[in-house]
């Protein structure tokens, strides 16, 4: 008998229906399209986007030039959502508003996310920092959010509204204190990951082979715990938008000739009474994202679950 023949005799053949190799990219799409309310969410969030920034493109309304002889109008063909009291569109308003708001609410999700994740990565890995970090996170949960959102507002909004411009220096005011106050769920998340994932043998290995510890963190510590981050930068967004709403109605965020839908519901809210339609469009639009990003953020903690994922 020839090798060849002993080789087929001995080597099992490979049975029948046998899978292929998954990635893991695979099967946290495979999870993640199996939550209904999350697909739901991602393709409410794909309309929202699309419609935000193809619609002062494609709709012809004006929303910056007055027309007052058109003040106040409900609803009709020409102005869908009406307009505003001093004739503007407000659909295109809208859609205006959309793109800041929307802006605002990545921008500051990556500030929050980027400090978070320092912060957690340092204090779960380095056990000196770890006391400093998880006091300066306590202290910064302990602080009153909203007044000091509007004290910083107050301090700050002058300084860099000169240095920077008004839209510019509003627009770094509003993203760095929402991000700057929006980061320490994020830290402890990640801190308890990280003391986790450390304690792995194959971290043990990178240290017994005297690897730098930069190279472990970047490569065997922080692939391993962006699933809460991932889960964090999602819900990040709506947060950020509902907090730059609150400044905006409150007369703090942005100027009224650079809208929100924050800034909208201010100025809609004295014309509550004869226009209510001014208020109820860009709470809506509000509404339908925080919803939808909540919905993936869910779908996304549910698929990136290993024991929900391997069933």
């Amino acid at each position: 008998m020839s090798t060849t023949q002993e080789r087929l005799d001995i080597e099992p053949a490979p049975a029948a229906g046998h899978e292929k190799h998954r990635s893991l990219g695979s099967d946290v799409w495979r999870q993640f399209r199996r939550h209904k309310g999350a697909i739901t969410g991602l393709v409410l969030m794909a309309i929202i986007v699309i419609a935000v920034l193809a619609g002062p493109v494609l709709w012809p309304g004006d929303g910056t030039t007055p027309d007052t002889p058109n003040a106040n109008q409900t609803p009709s063909w020409e102005h869908p959502m009406g307009t505003d009291n001093i004739g503007r569109d407000v659909m295109a308003r809208v859609f205006m508003g959309g793109r800041i708001s929307l802006a605002v609410g990545v921008t500051a999700m990556v500030v929050s996310i980027t400090l978070g994740t320092g912060i957690g990565v340092l204090s779960g890995f380095f056990r000196k920092l770890d006391g400093p970090l998880m006091r300066l996170t306590d202290l910064f949960l302990a602080l009153p959010v909203l007044p000091l959102l509007l004290v910083v507002m107050m301090l700050f909004r002058e300084p860099l509204t000169k240095t920077f411009g008004l839209r510019a220096g509003i627009f770094i005011l509003v993203v760095g204190i929402i991000g700057a106050t929006s980061w320490m769920t994020t830290a402890r998340v990640v801190r308890g990951q990280v003391l986790t994932v450390k304690e792995k043998e194959f971290v043990l290995a990178a240290n017994s082979i005297g690897t730098r510890q930069r190279n472990i963190v970047f490569r065997h510590i922080l692939p391993n715990v962006l699933s809460p981050v991932m889960v964090a930068a999602a819900l990040g967004v709506a947060s950020a938008i509902i907090t730059e709403s609150a400044l905006s109605f409150l007369g703090l965020g942005f100027p009224p000739d650079f809208p929100t839908w924050g800034r909208l519901l201010f100025d809609a809210k004295d014309y509550l009474p004869t226009n209510p339609w001014r208020v109820i469009w860009p709470g809506v639009m509000i509404s339908l994202t925080v919803i939808s990003v909540n919905f993936v953020g869910d779908g996304l903690r549910d698929a990136l679950d290993p024991k929900l994922r391997s069933k």
